[in-house]
């Protein structure tokens, strides 16, 4: 009987689950809203992975949480997501030095050593400016998808500037761009420069160093990442399913207790 390994990232908007065999190879992933308890949403989803692949209970010989809401969650051990992101970004990209991750709620600029190692970070946490947040407020008042927005802006013949960093207040420039007929695309190129121009600010607090890794869901927006490799001046290496690789990290951690 084989042994298997998870690793749970409750976020503030999204769950994540990845589950590895004894290799140290991704068996299952996958992730869902995390809607009004993730705790509960990252059970039913540990569960439907074990259960589909015909993997009992008692075969997965460790859990790691991280995210949020890993305190709600039981596991072996919790571990915090910046420790977690850079895991499972060296895992994939053992070139790493630089992360840059996007998320639901918040932002974070990670510098890493060799093996995954956290040198330094810095976090925006207390703004949803320049967070996958930020952009479903524009989404929503452009009356356009979510998923659209990144080819959108790509497709932009001009760029319409959001110059303030809160949200409230760039929604209002947003409002008040659409009532003076800017097209949609131009505004939306002016909110993806305007996230790539909050995440190169923080940058500046960390340094960045090559190779540059992109994560979170916002990395999967082509307009943000071709606004941030602008403002960075370098290209970005994105995961085939950047969302997951914090649940990866900790997958790896909790394999690590099993060697241990």
């Amino acid at each position: 009987m084989g042994r298997y390994y998870l690793g749970v990232d409750i976020g503030s908007l999204t769950t994540k689950v990845v589950l590895l065999n004894e290799a140290g190879e991704v068996v299952a992933q996958t992730f869902s809203r995390s809607g009004y308890s993730g705790r509960e949403v990252a059970a039913r989803l540990a569960s439907s992975l074990l259960s589909e692949r015909g993997i009992g209970e008692r075969e997965v010989a460790a859990t790691v949480a991280t995210g949020y809401g890993r305190v709600t969650f039981t596991a072996d051990r919790e571990v915090s997501e910046i420790t977690c992101q850079a895991r499972g970004v060296s895992h994939l990209f053992g070139s790493a030095r630089t992360i840059i991750d996007i998320g639901g709620q918040d932002s974070k600029v990670i510098r890493t050593a060799a093996g995954g190692r956290v040198m330094d970070f810095a976090m925006n946490e207390k703004c949803a400016a320049g967070t996958g947040r930020f952009l479903e407020v524009m989404a929503g008042a452009l009356e356009t998808r979510l998923e659209e927005i990144g080819e959108m802006a790509l497709a932009a013949k001009g760029k319409c500037p959001i110059s303030s960093f809160c949200t409230v207040f760039a929604e209002s420039e947003v409002i008040s761009h659409i009532s003076a007929g800017t097209p949609r695309e131009d505004i939306l190129a002016g909110v993806c420069e305007s996230v790539a121009k909050r995440v190169a600010v923080m940058t500046t607090r960390t340094g960045t160093e090559p190779d540059v890794v992109f994560t979170g869901g916002v990395a999967l927006n082509r307009g943000v990442v071709s606004a941030l490799e602008k403002q960075l001046g370098c290209r970005l290496l994105i995961p085939s399913q950047p969302e997951l690789t914090a649940a990866l990290g900790a997958a790896l951690f909790a394999r690590d207790l099993h060697a241990g």
